[in-house]
């Protein structure tokens, strides 16, 4: 519940018919996975991206495992991704007997660093995960023509943050092999928990549906394709219950209202920052031409890690809750463990230490707007001071 005067930095809302909806699973009686309202869902995301075939999960840690799973590791096999990401980028493919190797990124759109990544490729790596920060769409080209030579690595794209976003006019989750998405509480589709994995080659449907599906052909079934099902494959529980895809399809149904909410709470916070920055000397999100923004977070990079606590402690003082990001996975335990060798990733590190998230949600007000933006101006100045 939030305090009057209270600015939280996420609050999840009802968009549209989800409780209606949700209602109408329980009194259908189907409230378990790949239901009528699951099907309404796939649908609408198979449109938006354009992908071959859209598996709804539990999460986006699940559709990132199942992609992993699709991959087939054998031992000494790698995986390039971000060290600026949060844990399961990397986890779900560690569980799948792959190492890591950590890449730096770009300082423009805290993306994976194409020049980075050239220096990691060896004969050992099987797959890349950038991961669409912040709902922007990274370094795509770059990474492209690193891999130009590389057809047998798998690019997957983590793009938990991206959807609706796009890429020279291609949806952001249709531009690699797999796409994962993430409709947690703090995404801008939600459903509580939930995800989803995009197969965008059609060679790659069938065993996905098979794994999917607790490793038994029990999708191809209900096609008619087989008589009967049984166990094909390995494979696990990934399917979303059908009462959460209810509450996912009624906010995908409010999804250019929810994008034109989002839009012009990042559009508020940019117009009344920008004249600031230089003087106060931070940094606002960088949006390249040709990509349109998922509107997913407004985060500042500051100027150093002292003042990005101080502002913290500040805004958190007038009951203003923004956050820091992710802690940098190359330097963490488990991140050392896990990793094929050791890399250097010196802009991670800098934007880490420097980086907050401002309040963020759909129905963030004009006056709550201009609250966070009057609090962050004074708490830079007087840490400046």
């Amino acid at each position: 519940m939030t305090e009057p005067g209270e600015i939280r930095f996420n609050y999840p809302s009802v968009e549209g018919l989800e409780l209606e909806y949700m209602t109408e699973t329980l009194v259908s009686g189907h409230t378990s996975a790949s239901g009528p309202f699951s099907a309404r869902a796939r649908a609408v995301l198979k449109e938006e991206t354009g992908a071959h075939e859209v598996l709804l999960t539990t999460s986006c840690t699940a559709a990132l495992e199942l992609s992993a799973m699709l991959l087939d590791f054998k031992p000494g096999d790698t995986v390039v991704v971000p060290s600026f990401t949060f844990t399961t980028t990397a986890l779900a493919y560690v569980r799948q007997g792959a190492r890591i190797l950590f890449c730096d990124i770009e300082p423009a759109t805290l993306g994976l660093d194409p020049t980075h990544l050239e220096t990691l490729l060896d004969d050992s790596v099987r797959a890349v995960v950038p991961v669409h920060y912040a709902g922007v769409a990274c370094d795509v080209g770059g990474i492209r023509a690193a891999l130009a030579d590389r057809p047998d690595i798998a690019l997957i794209e983590d793009n938990a943050h991206g959807l609706f976003g796009s890429w020279r006019g291609q949806p952001l989750g249709s531009l690699g092999r797999f796409a994962t998405l993430s409709f947690h509480e703090t995404k801008n589709i939600v459903c509580g928990e939930g995800g989803a994995l995009l197969i965008n080659d059609s060679a790659d449907v069938d065993r996905a549906r098979v794994l999917y599906d607790k490793g038994t052909d029990r999708q191809a079934f209900f096609r008619g394709q087989v008589d009967k099902y049984s166990w094909k494959d390995v494979g696990s529980s990934f399917g979303l219950a059908d009462t959460l895809a209810a509450y996912l399809y009624g906010q995908l149904e409010q999804r250019k209202a929810i994008q034109a909410k989002r839009r012009a709470v990042f559009e508020r916070y940019q117009r009344l920052l920008a004249p600031h920055s230089s003087e106060l000397g931070f940094r606002l999100p960088v949006i390249p031409d040709g990509v349109e923004s998922a509107y997913h977070m407004f985060y500042v990079l500051l100027p150093d890690s002292s003042t990005r606590d101080r502002v913290l402690e500040l805004l958190r003082a007038q009951r203003i809750h923004p956050t820091f990001h992710y802690v940098p996975l190359h330097s963490s335990d488990a991140g050392r463990r896990f990793a094929a060798r050791e890399t250097d990733c010196p802009v991670t590190v800098d934007v880490s230490d420097r980086l907050v998230r401002l309040p963020f949600h759909n129905n963030l007000t004009l006056d709550e707007i201009d609250r966070v933006v009057a609090a962050l101006l004074a708490a830079v100045s007087q840490s400046a001071a």
